[in-house]
């Protein structure tokens, strides 16, 4: 086959550092997903379906570019967006991710679903913590997690 074409939808998961609670204005956290959304689609070509989050921790699904790896794209997001907030205001200034991220790969028949999921994000976690929510997702993808390491 002369063309290389892919689609892969991928769910990317990861925290504050130390989840605190950066993320609590709604405003700036608008501003910051159209922002991440644009450096997804323009710097690693793996353009956003939907970004959401809460005080904590963030939550984008995207197509994955066939150009760029998984950690290259993510890195670029958590960059770019660290960067991005800590400029915001002094409130913002130490703005920092945790280091580690959880990526899922997402079958395009379930795609609905996990985007209603983020999407729904205010309200599901009312009734659970973070680290709960990152449990049940490496154990529905078959991840082994360390916990050891897992909470920067």
């Amino acid at each position: 086959m002369p063309q290389s074409i892919a689609r892969v939808a991928l769910h990317i998961v990861y925290s504050t550092k130390h989840r605190r609670p950066w993320l609590k204005d709604r405003q700036l956290c608008e501003e910051l997903y159209a922002y991440k959304a644009t450096i997804l689609r323009d710097n690693v070509d793996s353009p956003a379906i939907i970004i959401n989050g809460v005080e904590d921790h963030i939550h984008a699904l995207c197509l994955l570019s066939r150009k760029f790896p998984i950690m290259k794209v993510v890195e670029e997001a958590k960059t770019e967006t660290s960067k991005w907030l800590k400029k915001q205001s002094q409130d913002t200034s130490d703005f920092a991710w945790q280091g580690g991220y959880g990526a899922f790969s997402v079958s395009e028949s379930n795609v609905p679903q996990v985007k209603k999921y983020i999407q729904d994000q205010q309200e599901h976690h009312r009734r659970m913590t973070f680290q709960d929510e990152f449990r049940e997702l490496c154990k529905r993808h078959g991840v082994e997690l360390d916990e050891r390491y897992a909470w920067e």
